[in-house]
């Protein structure tokens, strides 16, 4: 007999698609049964290292996590990328937001593909795929996006909750409390709350801090209120886009002071731990293979670097488009030790004292929770 294939294990693009399939009654990547009502719980910067070390903090959904209930998420490990994968179903080759700042280059410039939406990044066209929430309401299941107000309408909301009845919410507390009410005023849907609390407080204050740790004890309260007034017939599950670490300020790499590093380097995108280092497009032959050699000789032993070709062959980011290719750098640069790169020419030097960091392709990083509430939990 001839063996079959193995199932590849569950990952961060099968969350919210597999919701809607229980919701349909349908066979789904997460084995979830069919439910009235799915939730899925998305909290920015909850990476499963996170919880598990902060479990005495989060005694609900520490109980609930189980060795199963951890997925891989996407590369590189940062929230654009996530969200992207979450709500299309697809990986970051498909729908095309392959980094934090990415090149735009039609425009010749790098943008920020969170806060950096404009007339020239239109989302229907910078992400054409349908979402899951599109596919829902084809299919009858109205869908509906509980989130901070700020959010309603900004660029990546467009490009990525299109579909969705947007309901803003102002605290954690407000978003679970909305959540219910759909719940108990629908006959059916698709319900997703995000919560980026966690991810803003390690940001600034790191996600060993006082402040991130009242976070999450916060967050874990009122899943755990949330979670007991779940009807029978409905299922939930808390997930993550990336995990985060802390990294001292000692720990920043100005990687600008060694010339061989920026040769031929037009624009610097991507995160401190993920550079993307785009090459003037009238470089020499052979410079892209050139800066990948420096930064492998300099940062080798502390980072992993890619060419363009060696990480789209390597399947870093799925199947990729080319409109998504156009995006990646010429080099990437993804950090293995407990760093950031800063580039000392970049005005912005607020940058440089946010602790939190994530992006890079590490455990800690791409690994996050999935845990079962409700009727996908029994």
């Amino acid at each position: 007999m001839v063996p079959a294939a193995p199932t590849p294990p569950p990952r961060l693009a099968d969350v919210l698609a597999s919701c809607l399939a229980s919701a349909l009654g349908a066979p789904n990547r997460l084995d979830l049964p069919a439910v009235r009502h799915a939730v899925v719980v998305l909290v920015d910067g909850l990476g499963a290292a996170n919880l598990r070390q902060a479990a005495g903090h989060a005694r609900y959904l520490s109980t609930r996590f189980t060795k199963r209930a951890v997925i891989t998420g996407v590369f590189p490990a940062t929230t654009a990328v996530g969200l992207g994968s979450l709500c299309t179903g697809v990986d970051p080759g498909q729908h095309g937001l392959v980094g934090y700042r990415v090149l735009d280059a039609a425009n010749d410039r790098v943008v920020n593909q969170l806060s950096g939406w404009d007339d020239g990044m239109v989302p229907t066209v910078w992400q054409p795929l349908p979402t899951v929430f599109e596919r829902a309401v084809a299919a009858g299941v109205p869908a509906y996006a509980v989130g901070p107000h700020r959010f309603a309408d900004s660029g990546l909301s467009q490009a990525l909750l299109r579909g969705a009845q947007y309901v803003p919410a102002r605290s954690i507390a407000d978003r679970f409390a909305r959540a219910s009410e759909l719940i108990a005023s629908t006959e059916r849907a698709l319900v997703y709350v995000y919560v980026p609390e966690l991810d803003m407080a390690g940001h600034a204050r790191g996600w060993e801090s006082d402040r991130w740790i009242g976070e999450l004890e916060t967050l874990d309260a009122e899943i755990a209120a949330f979670a007991r007034t779940l009807p029978s017939s409905t299922g939930a599950l808390v997930t993550a886009d990336h995990g985060i670490l802390d990294v001292a300020a000692e720990k920043q790499v100005l990687f600008d002071t060694a010339p061989e590093l920026i040769a031929n380097v037009r624009h610097v995108g991507g995160d401190p731990r993920c550079l993307y280092l785009y090459i003037e497009p009238d470089a020499p032959h052979g410079a892209v293979d050139s800066l990948a050699r420096s930064w492998r000789d300099l940062e080798g032993h502390r980072a992993r670097v890619f060419t363009r070709d060696e990480a789209v062959a390597d399947g870093l980011f799925g199947e990729t488009t080319d409109a998504a290719r156009s995006r990646i750098g010429d080099v990437v640069v993804s950090a293995r030790a407990q760093i950031a790169y800063y580039d000392s020419r970049d005005p912005n030097v607020s940058a440089r004292q946010m602790i939190g960091q994530h992006g890079a392709f590490t455990d800690d990083e791409m690994r996050v929770p999935c845990i079962r509430l409700g009727a996908f939990e029994r």
